[in-house]
């Protein structure tokens, strides 16, 4: 057996992926112009750091005479909540944020790109993860949990990096014969990616926001396909943000050390990146020492808070922007009659050090 006949046993119903790429065309739009995402999860509340980011999200899109998306990321659905997606739209829409494509209530949508709910897009994530099996570049990988449980535990004791990687990848040079045989006899399985990458190399890469970055190869075999058929987060949205024409991911700096990850896959895939711009957490002073605003701690962390205390969703809005570039102050006291969507904001204006709420 060869890579071809294993994709096509893990996979038989899945379409070519020149299927998807026909349907998903490039899009018509002037040059220059941005198409952003925000891509909550439906987990409960927006967060006023999720707020932060869909206002830039909008506001480049809109500037650039673009598209901006609101995508679901709902792969994970045993923290999803009950009208979790409802809760999204309506939050952003009290701010006056509306997509101009993607979901615009709980089960509606607009737009020729989607699906744009993940759950929905099973299919698409099983066709590209087919085409990385054809290509030696995904394998089934049938550990247990006391497996990775073993491994985690020597690599413990040895001090070395955890993960499942080299050598400690059991699975990833497994006979396809014996690969076969374990499908067939109904073994579970998951499928990982087959990384090149090494930890002692190092990867450049020119953010938007942070200017130039220096990080390690990836050279973890992360998992991309889960049990359930569903894919993970890093490979649905690499997927997504090629197949929805992406050009901008503009998200927070703790997805920094996710990038080499976030490269490869889009590397092994064939799809140009997109433009990453990482936007610095907003932080919160307590008692003299500073921290990350907390949806447990505190109150502000929800978006509902300032309808609730009375405070207009203009001003939210503006404070944001002011938090976002520093030139929006003296924009704003120079055109004190003028709408924000006279405000051109630009990211590699935005700090790159965390801010004060």
């Amino acid at each position: 057996m060869d890579f071809n006949e294993l994709a096509d046993l893990i996979f038989p119903s899945a379409k070519e992926i020149s299927y998807y790429e026909e349907k998903y065309p490039e899009r018509n739009l002037p040059e220059g112009a941005a198409v952003t995402r925000f891509a909550p999860s439906p987990t409960g509340f927006i967060h006023i750091g999720g707020l932060f980011g869909s206002i830039i999200d909008r506001k480049i899109a809109e500037q650039s005479k673009g598209v901006f998306i609101l995508r679901i990321e709902d792969t994970d659905q045993k923290r999803e909540i009950e009208n979790g997606v409802s809760q999204i739209v309506d939050g952003l829409k009290a701010f006056d944020i509306v997509p101009n494509e993607g979901m615009i209530s709980e089960n509606d949508e607009i737009g020729n790109y989607g699906p744009y709910k993940q759950s929905q897009r099973k299919e698409i994530y099983q066709a590209y993860a087919k085409s990385l099996i054809k290509q030696g570049q995904a394998y089934p990988c049938f550990c247990t949990q006391e497996e990775l449980e073993e491994i985690r535990a020597k690599q413990e004791s040895a001090k070395i990096k955890p993960g499942y990687y080299g050598v400690w990848a059991k699975y990833r040079n497994f006979p396809i014969d014996e690969a076969v045989a374990k499908i067939k006899n109904g073994d579970p399985y998951i499928i990982r990616f087959k990384s090149q990458g090494r930890e002692d190399r190092r990867i450049k890469h020119k953010d938007s926001i942070k200017g130039n970055l220096e990080l390690p190869e990836n050279d973890q075999d992360i998992v991309i396909i889960k049990a359930d058929g569903l894919p993970t987060y890093h490979f649905a949205h690499v997927v997504d943000d090629h197949l929805m024409r992406v050009t901008h991911v503009i998200r927070g700096d703790e997805w920094i050390s996710s990038l080499p990850i976030h490269l490869e896959l889009f590397k092994a895939l064939g799809f140009k990146p997109p433009k990453y711009a990482h936007t610095a957490t907003i932080m919160k002073d307590d008692n003299g020492s500073k921290r990350k605003i907390s949806k447990r701690k505190d109150p502000e962390a929800a978006v509902s808070y300032y309808h609730e205390e009375g405070i207009p969703s203009d001003a939210v809005v503006e404070y944001l922007l002011n938090i976002a570039n520093s030139s929006f102050e003296p924009w704003r006291r120079a055109n004190p009659d003028k709408s924000i969507a006279e405000f051109e904001l630009q990211l590699n204006k935005m700090s790159v050090s965390r801010s004060s709420f």
